[in-house]
């Protein structure tokens, strides 16, 4: 009986030694959920996007597609700024495709693209209507004159890949139409 168990036992040894060395078959990486939106013909990578892990791969570009029934019906996003330390906020009115310094600080905001109800897709960024149903706008933050944040800031989910500062917060608060 003390053979067959320490046979049983060098089995189970055995086994679970070969399965911990096989390697690990790769997951498949499920798709982006659709939601997000795009805007006119350019390349631009998307930001703040991490790779699940145990994956590898080159960084995707995404075709910002502006649909035609979106192009030119709005003018301006609205902002929100945050200082932190003080914990008052602001709202900063900023025009598409456009820059603004935000007062008191070495920060300015290139304001890219908006989309009223950004979708993504496997290749591209969109817009899936011009209603506001997921209002997002693609912004670069400079700090004296360092590149320090780029990436979509989203109305209605603020938190989603958020700009992230010890001193200050920036949220979209809307677009605004033409």
């Amino acid at each position: 009986m003390k053979k067959v168990l320490r046979v049983f036992l060098a089995l189970l040894v055995l086994s679970l030694v070969v399965v911990g060395c096989r390697k690990k078959e790769e997951q498949p990486v499920p798709n982006a959920p659709m939601g997000m939106g795009q805007q006119p013909p350019m390349t631009a990578p998307m930001q703040n996007q991490a790779m699940p892990q145990g994956t590898a791969g080159p960084k995707v570009e995404k075709t910002i597609v502006v649909p035609d029934n979106v192009k030119g019906k709005w003018s301006k996003v609205k902002l929100v700024f945050e200082d932190k330390a003080s914990k008052k906020t602001s709202e900063i009115p900023a025009s598409l495709n456009s820059e603004v310094a935000i007062p008191g600080t070495s920060l300015k905001v290139a304001v890219k693209e908006f989309l009223p109800d950004f979708k993504m897709g496997e290749s591209t960024l969109t817009s899936g209507s011009n209603e506001p149903n997921n209002p997002a706008v693609r912004v670069e933050i400079f700090e004296n004159g360092k590149s320090i944040f780029k990436g979509w800031l989203f109305s209605k989910f603020p938190t989603m890949h958020p700009f992230e500062h010890a001193k200050y917060g920036l949220i979209l608060k809307e677009g605004v139409k033409s």
